[in-house]
This record gives C-alpha cells, structure tokens and sequence, in this order.
C-alpha cells in the first residue's frame, strides 16, 4: 500500500488551480483557430482573432483568460492501492484556498444559495472522486464559470423519444442559451444513469480532448450530427452570428433503467479551462 501525504494534494491542486484559469489547453487552442480558417463571416472572425490574442496575452502574463474564475470543479481518480495520509476534502479544498489568493483569483462562491455572503476563499470545491485500480492520484482541477454553467439543463425523456428525442433536446437546450454563455462554446452531453449520474456525465464530457471522440462509432457519428445542428443555428462567436456556435460536441453515457433516458447538457464557453496531474 503505497502512502500519499495529504499535503502534496494541496501543493498540486494550488497550482492547477492557477495554471487551469491561466493556460488554456493546446486542444481547445488548436479547435479555435480551425474554426476561425473556415469562418467566412466577417465579424465572426475577427471575434475568434480578438479570442485567441486574449488567451495569448493570459499566457505570456500569467493572468487569469476570464474574470469568472469560476467553481473549482477538482476530479479526483484514485487507486485503491494508495493510502491518503490526512484529510483529503480538506487537503483539496486548502489547495483551492491557496491557490485562488496566490493567483490573484476572483473568489465566486457564496456559502449558501440563498444566504449568499461570499466564503472569501472560493471554497468548498467541487469535489468529484473515483476508485481505479493502481496506487496513483489522478487530479484534475476545471474551473466552471457560471455564464455557460447557467445555461445548462437535464431532462427525463421517455425511451420512446429515442435519439431524435436527444438531439432536439440537446438543440433546443443551445439555441435557448443563445449568446449568454459566451460562444465558441463546448458541448458535454450525458445519457444515461440516473438523474443525477447524467449530470455528471455531462460535465465529465468537457474534459475530454476536442481532438478526441466518443469510443463508440454510433456516438461518434451522434456527436457530429449535434455539431452540425448546432453550428446551423448560426448564433455564431459571442452570438454575432457565423458558422462557429460550438467548437465540440462531445457524448459520455452509462446504463440506465429500462424505464428511462436521462440526458443532461452541460455548457462551457470557449475557455474550457482543465489541468490534470498525477501523483
């Protein structure tokens, strides 16, 4: 049984939080400056290039891409070979602590929906764990900003309203958030599970790669057809219309109950901000 000091949880999750709202990932780089060769709409290109010079200014500063820097959303994987010495919810959470006063980090959280005095600190995190096999941590630091988070939606179809029940669903969901959640947006998408399972499914999808996609080539081609809807709606960059409404789509799902189909959105603006470590 290998041991995992808690303290080297709380020095990764610092600096992930950090690095995440600062640096965005060579994926989503990459996405964004395809989208912006295949754009013919003027505005919509020069909104994708003030885009990409605003990542470049964050990189080369050290400073926050957006102002919301978010929830920190922190997934965790761990093995079942290793043995965490302390308190790891608080390990995890003195991480964001730190990490958000010494990035200079907007703290977002309130300690309560409805008595919202801000924590001061961003804390509590959102903490999401996993059991794998081996003796490693997995940490994942994702900061979620609430533009795009507000725009998200679940709903229970019927398993009746079958695939064609999922697309308009997921669709509808876009064309209703319109420009609020900042576009290019990414698109986490979760089918299956149980209410809240599809949730985090959902929200799990936007840490894949965009230059990835659904291991099953049925979700594969279900990912492109929702792309396609998607970019035909033409809201476009920051909603002023254009080919790119959503860089990617992307699709995990789980078993479910014979009764059900859960399926849940999750939106993310075009700062799709993830940093993973392992320890």
């Amino acid at each position: 049984m290998r041991e995992l000091m808690a303290e080297k949880i709380t020095e990764t999750v610092a600096r992930l939080c950090i690095e995440a709202n600062c640096y965005l990932p060579e994926d989503v780089k990459s996405c964004i400056q395809s989208c912006r060769q295949q754009e013919t709409w003027e505005t919509a290109v020069d909104i994708l290039d003030r885009i990409s010079e605003n990542y470049k200014i964050a990189e080369g500063e050290n400073c926050p891409i957006c102002q919301d820097t978010g929830v920190a959303c922190v997934f965790l994987k761990i093995g079942q070979d290793v043995h965490i010495v302390g308190d790891l919810t608080e390990a995890v959470n003195a991480g964001v602590r730190q990490g958000y006063r010494d990035g200079y980090l907007r703290k977002s959280v309130v300690r309560d929906p409805l008595d919202r005095v801000n924590t001061g600190d961003n804390t509590p995190a959102m903490l999401y764990t996993e059991l794998v096999p081996g003796d490693r941590v997995e940490i994942t630091v994702a900061p979620k900003g609430f533009g795009s988070e507000n725009m998200s939606a679940i709903k229970m179809l019927r398993p009746s309203d079958g695939v064609e029940g999922v697309i308009d669903f997921v669709v509808q969901t876009v064309k209703e958030a319109g420009p609020n959640p900042c576009p290019p947006i990414v698109v986490g998408v979760g089918i299956g599970g149980t209410f809240d399972k599809a949730a985090y499914l959902a929200k799990k999808a936007l840490l894949r790669p965009l230059d990835s996609a659904n291991e099953m080539p049925y979700y594969q081609a279900l990912e492109q057809t929702l792309l396609e809807k998607i970019n035909a709606l033409g809201i476009g960059p920051q909603g002023f219309g254009g080919k790119t409404t959503a860089l990617k789509v992307n699709i995990e799902t789980y078993p479910t109950h014979i009764a059900g189909l859960p399926v849940a959105v999750n939106i993310n603006c075009h700062v799709t901000r993830h940093q993973t470590e392992v320890l």
